[in-house]
């Protein structure tokens, strides 16, 4: 798939078939994060690989947004390391640069994905730490939910010339 189709076709998905995502899938998933583009090339991610039932359950259970832990056989937390960090307060984007890429590797690579926020509320913050016991340098920034999709949603066109302004607002 080339990438723009990626794009284009890419959808929350939030049903999984219960099947799990092969070892060698997951290590391409956290290559296309590790190739985000960051501030200074800092780099400054960490991920947290969730395959373990259980964990998922109690993701699922603690945190509404993200209900879709109960199918899915893969979570990737993605975190900010601090000391890791070469501009103050990039990691955030950095951060998010890196989920997108796994969203868009995922539906290139056949399976289903939903970004679930984590960062900046502070209540997702804590319980991930608790879950994972994640450092004080390390925030804990998106879950994505991984799968073989159980939906297929159709693709949406949400391209709105009214929010392009040339040269000037």
């Amino acid at each position: 798939m080339d990438v723009l189709t990626a794009i284009f076709t890419r959808r929350s998905i939030r049903s999984f078939e219960e099947r799990p995502v092969p070892e060698d899938i997951q290590e391409q998933l956290l290559r296309a994060a590790m190739a985000a583009p960051s501030a200074r090339n800092a780099q400054p991610w960490q991920f947290v690989v969730i395959d373990h039932r259980a964990t998922l359950m109690e993701i699922a259970a603690r945190f509404p947004n993200a209900e879709p832990a109960r199918t899915a056989p893969l979570g990737i937390l993605v975190c900010g390391d601090l000391s890791l960090e070469l501009s103050k307060g990039y990691w955030v984007i950095d951060c998010a640069a890196a989920a997108q890429n796994i969203l868009l590797a995922a539906h290139g690579l056949g399976l289903g994905a939903v970004w679930t926020g984590v960062y900046p509320r502070e209540q997702r913050v804590e319980g991930m730490r608790d879950i994972f016991n994640i450092p004080d340098h390390v925030i804990p920034h998106s879950l994505i939910l991984v799968g073989y999709p159980a939906e297929k949603p159709a693709p949406v066109d949400r391209f709105d010339p009214t929010r392009i302004h040339r040269n000037r607002w």
